[in-house]
């Protein structure tokens, strides 16, 4: 059974209407990173972080997934079991609402929120307040469940054994500059897998593939799905 990893950044999810680190007028621009996306930060004004993740969490639920969000959803569903795992660092639902089932979030998920205390998750209300109680252990020390600059991303011992397994490895919407993701490409090509870059611009790790298609995400994600299928049905 072939295996294809795939790593998805901030780019398939901005042409659903979610900003980038990057964006010049997105809702990062307005923040200071040190201030909403570390430990220190939350430490410092906790409500303060609480208002951004507040803010991005109704941004994503007024998104919808989008046509490489679809595609993505519609390869998993036309291959066996275990086929395709979607590695991605957005923390936006956009993959499961489209259908992807097999995801890991490594950078934690909007829409769940994270016990500072006892490290109890739950499903996140539309507004939480570090001052909520945690639903199992009680205390005040609601979080969201983010893993923020400085902490460890989840899932890593999974994404390195998929990583050695993989045959194809295709990275979407990616800069390339944030680890410990960056380096999967490497990690997969050092294993064997093919390598196949889909971006709208070279990322800063595009000599690492063995393949690049550059565009929209919308536009050059399904095109690669439906020649995807139709090899490995011929295969």
């Amino acid at each position: 059974m072939t295996k294809i990893v795939i790593l998805t950044g901030a780019g398939i999810s901005a042409e659903s209407g979610l900003g980038t680190f990057r964006d010049v007028d997105g809702l990062w621009t307005r923040y200071d990173l040190n201030d909403v996306a570390t430990p220190e930060g939350f430490a410092r004004n906790p409500a303060l972080v609480m208002e951004f993740y507040n803010a991005r969490r109704r941004n994503a639920a007024e998104a919808a997934p989008n046509p490489a969000h679809l595609a993505l959803a519609r390869l998993e569903a036309a291959l066996p079991p275990g086929a395709v795992r979607i590695v991605t660092q957005n923390v936006d639902d956009l993959h499961e609402r489209a259908g992807s089932r097999a995801v890991w979030h490594m950078h934690g998920q909007l829409a769940r929120a994270r016990c500072a205390a006892c490290g109890a998750d739950w499903a996140a209300p539309p507004v939480m307040r570090a001052e909520d109680p945690c639903p199992a252990c009680g205390a005040p020390a609601t979080r969201p469940d983010i893993v923020w600059f400085g902490e460890m991303p989840y899932y890593m011992d999974e994404i390195w054994e998929a990583l050695r397994s993989a045959d194809l490895f295709v990275a979407i919407g990616t800069s390339g500059n944030v680890y410990p993701a960056a380096a999967f490409v490497q990690d997969a090509s050092r294993a064997g897998a093919e390598t196949l870059e889909l971006n709208l611009e070279p990322s800063e790790t595009v000599s690492d593939f063995d393949r690049v298609r550059h565009g929209p995400a919308s536009g050059i994600v399904p095109v690669w799905v439906e020649e995807c299928l139709n090899e490995l049905t011929r295969g």
